[in-house]
């Protein structure tokens, strides 16, 4: 007997958690978390931390430089195959770190691990998302982006508890060995490329009215990709993306900023947490501003990250304080990638989205290559508080830049 027609789930909804598993638990360990581990390690292995804080910056330049060339493999032989490998890929990396006794060690497995969250981090859920999708595309956006802050939620204080315990060894062991043998069979197992690959349409196609239709984006016939390439404000926004990522790799600092305040691994482990706690709210509600209006969740974005970095440089011996700036801030690091979807989405449309946003991409992993090491130096040569106020500026200067691209677009009335 044959279930009731409004009882079925479509299968995109299983594409959604498999995303789901990947930012959540590759990105969330990998990335959210990898804070945790920078005074841990330089301290065991005396190593200054800003310069072990350059593995992050080749594992954004190595992304940003395969971006190109990954999503052309993903084209070829499909999604399915390519996450899999990379999510595979990926384990076997972070189970190497746990055995890492030298410096370079750790930048070779950063170069390793940006070839595989090339795919993972940048283009699988926008890639699968509106391949299986016609409706609400921000909203399954923003769930699946909001995952890795779910992670970063969950494994921040885990992963502090295991290093507390075990040392930093056993943390990426124990790490690596869950996306190793948990993620990456679920990915192949249930993973498909597109609706037609299950017989089924993209969820929504054909439907002559949606929530959504009053107050749509862009036409979906959009800009084409040739013509995005010469209009000045696909330029503002790559500065915008790469402004955002810059900033966003404050994330990285945050445990090692609390432990200078005199806080202990488990406060700066709780303060790694409140990030992530604002990634997922921030995730998840800056998808439903920018289907109502694009130019407040710009403003949301950048301002919330602006008063996160304030809290913590004026209150940080206050760890209220510092858990309050950190919830903030991690707004800013949602609007990484679901304010520069959507905005580029509401600016350029749907006709060659993907390429288009392939090169806001790329300013997204140039961004975190060039600051996740930057404000490494600037804290040590300097102070944190330095770095923060740099950021702050930076930030205004990014809101000012989102909104000037979507007062020059033609469809900027409609977001």
């Amino acid at each position: 007997m044959k279930s009731p027609r409004c009882l079925r789930v479509h299968y995109g909804y299983v594409i959604v958690f498999c995303c789901c598993l990947m930012m959540g638990i590759d990105v969330g360990m990998s990335v959210s978390c990898a804070g945790i581990f920078y005074g841990p390690v330089s301290d065991s292995l005396g190593i200054p931390f800003d310069s072990f804080g350059l593995y992050m910056s080749i594992m954004f330049i190595f992304s940003s430089l395969l971006l190109s060339p990954m999503g052309g493999v993903m084209a070829r032989i499909g999604a399915r195959k390519t996450l899999s490998v990379s999510s595979a890929v990926l384990g076997v990396d972070m189970i190497a770190m746990g055995f890492f006794n030298s410096l370079w060690e750790f930048y070779v497995a950063g170069a390793v691990m940006g070839i595989a969250l090339a795919s993972l981090l940048y283009l699988s859920f926008p890639t699968l998302v509106n391949t299986w999708f016609r409706t609400k595309v921000g909203l399954m956006i923003g769930i699946c982006s909001a995952a890795s802050g779910i992670g970063g939620i969950i494994f921040n204080p885990i992963g502090g508890l295991i290093i507390d315990a075990w040392g930093w060894r056993a943390g990426y062991v124990v790490f690596g060995t869950i996306i190793l043998l948990l993620v990456t069979p679920l990915i192949c197992l249930l993973l498909r490329n597109t609706p037609e690959d299950k017989g089924l349409r993209p969820v929504g196609e054909g439907l002559t009215s949606t929530p959504d239709s009053s107050r749509k984006g862009p036409s979906e016939e959009g800009v084409a990709y040739r013509d995005a390439l010469r209009m000045p404000v696909l330029y503002c926004l790559v500065l915008f993306a790469f402004i955002l990522m810059a900033c966003s790799t404050f994330n990285l600092f945050i445990p090692k900023y609390v432990v200078s305040m005199d806080f202990g691994i488990e406060q700066s482990s709780l303060a790694a947490a409140a990030v992530m706690a604002g990634v997922t709210g921030g995730k998840l509600v800056l998808g439903w501003i920018n289907d109502r209006n694009c130019a407040f969740g710009v403003c949301v974005t950048t301002l919330f990250g602006v008063a996160g970095l304030i809290l913590l440089t004026l209150f940080g011996h206050s760890f209220a304080a510092i858990l309050c700036g950190a919830f903030l801030f991690g707004w800013e690091y949602a609007g990484c990638t679901v304010q520069t979807a959507m905005l580029t989405s509401h600016v350029f449309g749907r006709k060659d989205y993907a390429r288009i946003y392939a090169i806001v991409s790329i300013a997204l992993a140039a961004g975190g290559g060039l600051a996740s090491g930057a404000w490494g130096f600037i804290a040590a040569k300097t102070s944190f508080a330095t770095a923060f106020t740099i950021g702050c500026i930076l930030l205004a200067g990014a809101c000012l830049l989102g909104l000037f691209s979507l007062s020059k677009t033609p469809t900027h009335k409609k977001c």
